[in-house]
């Protein structure tokens, strides 16, 4: 195929590194992208390149870990490709659980699946577990059997890291050692319960593409629908997923994975450092490309972290640079209390805001969400506005999750734990008439409309009534116009809201944000895949970005602040016990994932760094041993790294005056002031 210069002018806009990884040929293909240096980009000009060559567009697979990592990289390959070119819009783009679930659509007779399957976010994941674990009588057992997210939580390793029950107890859960027979029967009823109700957790969605593609016929004819196979973020990837790529290369080895094996840190959701560092093992005849120029930083921060991850046991050898210089080297500050930090935060905030940096340019990263607390006092009190990231998801509260459960019952009857959540927040119903009801509906053939049969208790009939009214004027419907079918439920479920919550107003506010955010969709069952499986996590996500004037410091764990950067950031609380974690240090397994997790914090600041540690705590919510605890600097900061930062010691510096120090008049018995005004029977003026 004869080509221009012309056409190919966009691929002038990457570095020579960049420009290797867009253009490769076929075969297996390892980016090695570190922090800031563009793997965005390269996967979109990839996309482009490909498409450009001629490949048939829905012939690429792009698997991502959030569908707007998919949406921004396609859109970015969408302006690129020239006119006359296919576009990008019939490439299969989205996140491993998005394309399982799209896959399984189509195979759902060759995984025994009813096709009007219905997904179960994590939550009623745990209720169904729960509800198990009851039937079971484990909650009556002397000592207390691990609760229903721990549960979960095994499972879910089980099955994301391909591991045993025995090893996942022993090595994650060793407190739970006990319980592996009755953990084990709990599993099996478990799976057995949702095959029954036709629904799938998020880990069924890939351990059934899983096990579509141990099948070789079709494995073959699954991975034989696309030439290429694109993936972004593989250091953050499990056992189970590399295995699923293993699959979709039967047919040929053209697989392209991105990723920084310095920024794994999600292997408490199973994900494995291993996939990156034994890809060429997987798959023969690898090619390893690295991309170190690094866009984002000054180059002193960039001095810091490389120092800070050479010093990790088995990696990629990079070493980022950038063309940003500066002469402000990253600042390791030493407080005498978590006060003092606390006071140094607030004034150099404010200060870099005087010099024009937004609130919403600065960022305060810290372990574990309990660690700001006493920031965010000083910051109500110094009236300084903060967004903190780690809390409740949107899609986690009580009120969407009802409404959300009755669209799920519409989409699939069968779904026990959608019905179960609706039919318990009317009154007169408890879990035993809700069974019965259920076991009515679907010995009626699983029609919703069944209910209107049932003889409901006296105190439920008029709620059943209109439950069953709205049910006959949204099944006409089908499966389109989700908006109008949220309206109408709007309506059944505005006095449930207002009777069983508190400040209904405003959640009523995230209702009619839902209900916006359907309108944009067409079909029930694609509004509630997205919903499920790439959640918003506040109903500012729904409503898109903040307006221009709204501005906010940022607080977030280091953990949602990956993918993320900020001109200014705070890295605090850097002593041992708090970062590496106390509870993240029996192996070394363990504190490699620490070492990496601080260096993701110090690769988010684009111009100004400052890392903090208190030398005392005095907290006992912390858990220390003494109210009066002196702490040790963070390990990861060695001799080796620190002489690349300037050190500042506040603590030796002029101790603060204590606040009551400026009252010179002797105390007074306010108490007694306070009762004396009642001696004469009434409130003097």
């Amino acid at each position: 195929m004869s080509t221009t210069h012309d056409e190919y002018a966009w691929l002038d806009e990457l570095n020579p590194q960049q420009r290797e990884a867009v253009t490769y040929g076929d075969g297996p293909l390892l980016v090695v992208a570190g922090a800031g240096t563009g793997k965005t980009k390269t996967l979109a000009y990839r996309v482009a390149y490909l498409i450009s060559q001629g490949m048939d567009p829905s012939r690429i697979l792009l698997l991502t870990f959030t569908r707007r990592a998919a949406q921004e990289m396609l859109r970015r390959a969408s302006g690129i490709v020239t006119r006359g070119t296919p576009g990008t819009g019939r490439v299969w783009g989205g996140t491993f659980h998005a394309i399982a679930n799209r896959l399984l659509r189509l195979y759902h007779e060759s995984a025994g699946l009813r096709q009007d399957f219905t997904v179960m976010d994590q939550g009623d994941a745990e209720d169904l577990l729960n509800l198990i674990r009851h039937d079971l009588g484990l909650h009556k057992m002397e000592k207390r059997f691990p609760r229903k997210r721990t549960c979960l939580s095994i499972y879910s390793r089980c099955v994301n890291a391909s591991e045993d029950l025995e090893l996942v107890l022993q090595s994650e859960y060793p407190w739970c050692q006990e319980w592996k027979d009755e953990l084990r029967e709990l599993f099996k009823l478990y799976v057995t319960r949702k095959q029954e109700n036709n629904v799938l957790d998020f880990d069924d969605l890939l351990l059934y593409w899983v096990h579509l593609l141990s099948t070789p016929a079709l494995a073959t004819e699954i991975s034989g629908r696309f030439d290429y196979v694109l993936v972004d973020e593989y250091q953050d990837t499990n056992r189970m997923q590399a295995q699923i790529l293993g699959g979709m290369c039967t047919e040929h080895d053209n697989i392209m994975v991105v990723g920084d094996d310095a920024q794994s840190i999600y292997r408490f959701r199973g994900a494995t450092v291993r996939n990156m560092l034994d890809f060429p093992k997987q798959f023969a005849g690898t090619t390893v490309l690295t991309l170190e120029q690094n866009y984002r930083s000054v180059m002193p921060i960039l001095d810091t972290a490389n120092l800070l991850i050479s010093e990790a046991e088995d990696q990629y050898t990079k070493e980022l640079w950038s063309e940003r210089s500066s002469q402000q080297r990253p600042k390791l500050v030493t407080c005498k209390d978590e006060g003092e930090q606390d006071e140094f935060l607030i004034e150099r905030i404010l200060q870099h805001y005087e010099e024009g940096i937004p609130l919403k340019e600065q960022a305060v990263l810290f372990r574990a969400a309990y660690l700001s607390t006493s920031l965010e006092l000083e910051l109500t009190r110094h009236n300084i506005p903060y967004h903190k990231y780690g809390g409740l998801k949107f899609m986690e509260a009580a009120h969407v999750k009802d409404l959300i459960a009755i669209l799920r019952l519409l989409e699939n009857p069968r779904d026990e734990m959608a019905w179960f959540r609706v039919l318990l927040l009317m009154d007169g119903i408890g879990p035993s008439t809700a069974a019965k009801i259920l076991d009515h509906v679907l010995a009626n053939g699983g029609d919703p409309q069944a209910i209107g049969s049932f003889k409901a208790p006296p105190a439920a009939r008029d709620e059943l009534r209109a439950f069953t009214q709205m049910i006959e004027d949204l099944l006409p419907m089908g499966i389109n116009e989700p908006a109008i079918q949220i309206e109408r439920i709007r309506k059944f479920y505005d006095s449930l809201l207002k009777k069983t919550y508190d400040n209904a107003s405003v959640r009523v506010r995230d209702l009619v944000s839902l209900e916006q955010i359907a309108s944009g969709y067409a079909s029930r069952r694609k509004f509630l895949v997205d919903l499920q499986l790439d959640p918003p996590s506040a109903t500012a996500d729904l409503a898109g970005p903040p307006s221009r004037d709204e501005d906010y410091l940022i607080l977030s764990t280091i953990h949602s602040a990956k993918g993320c950067e900020w001109d200014v950031v705070y890295l605090i609380h850097a002593t041992d016990g708090f970062l590496p974690s106390d509870m993240s240090a029996g192996s070394e397994e363990e504190l490699e994932e620490e070492r990496r997790l601080a260096y993701v914090a110090l690769t988010r600041a684009r111009d100004f760094l400052y890392v903090s540690r208190p030398l005392r705590y005095y907290h006992r919510w912390y858990g220390l041993s003494s109210p009066h605890s002196y702490m040790q600097l963070c390990r990861f900061f060695s001799r080796h790294v620190v002489p690349s930062m300037e050190t500042v010691n506040l603590s030796r510096q002029q101790p603060r005056r204590n606040d009551m120090e400026s009252f010179s008049e002797p105390p007074m018995d306010i108490s007694e002031r306070i009762r004396q005004m009642w001696d004469d029977g009434e409130v003097p003026v």
